[in-house]
């Protein structure tokens, strides 16, 4: 668990994973705060549970990182510090494992805190690259059954040791969102299926850490997007990625019109939203900076695939999400 506040959303967090009813884990809590502040909130799992502190906020995919290089666990289950899972979280997730030995990423049932509806049943991606939560909103009644995903959520997920031994773990790069979407395509280039199971229930205070819409989290989402389609999307898709984007902008004027949406979102939190296209502009020149390193990672990512580009696409297909509704959400 990344952690950057180390407040009560910790301990809260620590309080629902001491309840489990599978208690063969450990707790690895990386604080990012550059403080030390979630020392005293761990001091209760004893041999159990450890804290890395680091000096500097390092991001969620390098401290995730940092917890799977210091354990030696066939198993990592990442978990937003804002995130309280349901007694059988773990037992739930270790069940698919069993049942489901070619899939190497589990998804949870990631509920909005209070709210009774999901907030995510595993990710969807739309043709620009975008991914977003699969039954965001919708009751959880219709992901009643374990299914396919395309690849989990970050915020609650359960990893095979084997898979991330294979491909590597999270991108340190992007710093903040998206780097589950690039760790779970590159699962699936490397044929590794993934699996929701409904019965791993997490209540998730969505954003809590990071917030819910500001300047910084729509720079990293925009920038991160092009990373991740750059490194994974086969060249046609890759293609009429850059093209769709701009359809997505529409709809996200669209959608503030109509107070919907991430953008609506922003400005309600007070932003101004004539700067997002400078936002924008920003991520295109970074990602265009640094095209040279991502297409290394493409080479090496598409020179290990274990399924066809076809395979790939009709993936995605099988788990797409319109435009139109990426920017409704």
């Amino acid at each position: 668990m990344p952690t950057l506040a180390a407040g009560e959303t910790l301990a809260g967090c620590l309080r629902a994973l001491a309840a489990q009813t599978l208690q063969d884990f450990e707790v690895i809590v990386i604080d990012n705060s550059g403080k030390g502040l979630a020392q005293d909130l761990c001091k209760g799992w004893g041999t159990r549970g450890r804290v890395i502190a680091n000096v500097r906020n390092v991001g969620f995919g390098a401290a995730i990182n940092q917890a799977f290089r210091a354990s030696k666990a066939p198993f990592l289950a990442a978990l937003n510090d804002d995130a309280e899972p349901g007694s059988q979280w773990l037992a739930a997730l270790m069940a698919a494992a069993d049942a489901y030995p070619r899939a190497g990423m589990f998804a949870s049932c990631v509920m909005l805190d209070a709210s009774g509806v999901l907030d995510s049943a595993g990710m969807l991606l739309a043709v620009d690259g975008s991914s977003k939560q699969r039954g965001h909103g919708e009751p959880p009644q219709r992901f009643a059954d374990a299914s396919a995903a395309l690849f989990p959520s970050g915020s609650a997920a359960l990893y095979r040791r084997a898979m991330l031994d294979e491909i590597g773990l999270f991108e340190e790069d992007f710093f903040l969102y998206c780097e589950d979407t690039d760790l779970g395509l590159r699962a699936r280039w490397a044929g590794w299926e993934c699996v929701y199971a409904p019965e791993a229930v997490v209540e998730h205070q969505y954003s809590a850490s990071a917030g819910r819409a500001s300047p910084m989290k729509a720079y990293y989402v925009e920038r991160n997007r092009l990373f991740c389609i750059a490194r994974n999307f086969p060249l046609g898709m890759l293609s009429f990625a850059l093209v769709a984007s701009k359809l997505r902008y529409f709809w996200h004027v669209v959608a503030l019109f109509w107070d919907l949406g991430k953008t609506a979102e922003y400005r309600r939190a007070g932003h101004d939203t004539w700067l997002l296209p400078f936002v924008v502009v920003r991520a295109h020149l970074v990602a265009l900076y640094r095209l040279p390193s991502l297409w290394a990672a493409r080479r090496r990512i598409l020179a290990n695939r274990r399924i066809t580009v076809r395979e790939f696409r009709t993936l995605a297909a099988a788990h797409a999400i319109s435009l139109r509704k990426v920017a409704s959400l």
